[in-house]
């Protein structure tokens, strides 16, 4: 693992709002992580949670959190490489959910838009992360695309007792049921595009303590940066246009988030409480 003595913490801007990037992947944007971290913090994104994809990336994570005071992890298999796992995978996973920077499981799921691993590995995977996610009492980050079909009975059979976030949400006609399951739903940067209208009423009217705001770095950058790549230090552009709809100042909503990161990843509150903010 790096030693978190590699990098210094920079200071954020004076009087700065406090932002937290609920979900990123930093090995998949360009810069280093150094120099992501960096700006972010200095707009005043004080924490980011990094998302593994498979074993060997959810290594990475951890490894980014020990070296990132700013830096927390979730650990998982993502739907387009559940083709390719072996028995040893959910073992592993486990393992480094041990890590105390270690607050979710995933992101987990299904893609049936590209389909890059048979949807019958994907929904064997999906199960497993699912299971993993009960046995450790950690919440599970949720990609579905073009499979709801599949993955709400899923979440539904596997899930239950287990807080369910669902990443870069994308189901707007289906928000008044996901909330009475009990899932919680993350906005992206796509929420800000000019014809996401459907989107858009879905964070103007969630309920103020189910929802959280995400980069999904480097993908779904906001306006004004669409089709470019996303960073973490842009997260507050979302935070800006959900403000907005919702009628509330970026401080207040900003302030929501938070308390709605520590309901739905206890680990990360207790370790922020505990005074763990400045490295593991």
């Amino acid at each position: 693992m790096i030693a978190s003595r590699e990098w210094s913490r920079p200071e954020p801007a004076p009087d700065m709002t406090d932002f937290i990037d609920t979900h990123a992947h930093l090995d998949h944007c360009d810069g280093t992580p150094a120099t992501l971290v960096d700006e972010a913090v200095r707009v005043g994104v004080t924490a980011i949670i990094q998302s593994g994809t498979d074993a060997q990336s959810s290594e990475l994570a951890v490894e980014m959190a020990e070296r990132f005071p700013a830096v927390y992890a979730t650990v998982g298999v993502h739907p387009h490489e559940a083709g390719a796992v072996g028995g040893g995978d959910m073992s592993r996973l486990a393992e480094l959910a041990a890590h105390p920077k270690v607050v979710g499981i995933g992101e987990t799921g299904l893609d049936y838009y590209r389909n890059r691993s048979p949807q019958a590995d994907q929904k064997r995977v999906f199960a497993a992360e699912m299971e993993l996610a009960q046995n450790l009492a950690l919440p599970v980050i949720i990609h579905t695309r073009r499979a709801d079909v599949d993955s709400i009975p899923l979440l539904r059979e596997h899930a239950a007792g287990t807080t369910v976030l669902l990443h870069c949400f994308s189901l707007p006609e289906r928000l008044e049921e996901l909330l009475s399951y009990g899932f919680y739903i993350s906005f992206a940067g796509n929420v800000t595009f000019k014809k996401a209208l459907a989107l858009q009423e879905a964070a103007r009217t969630v309920p103020a303590d189910r929802f959280i705001i995400e980069t999904d770095a480097p993908y779904l950058g906001p306006e004004p940066f669409r089709g470019r790549p996303n960073t973490p230090a842009k997260v507050r552009h979302t935070y800006e246009f959900i403000a907005a709809l919702r009628g509330v100042s970026v401080e207040e909503l900003a302030a929501r988030v938070w308390q709605n990161t520590d309901a739905v990843f206890p680990k990360l509150a207790a370790h922020l409480k505990g005074g763990g903010a400045s490295g593991s």
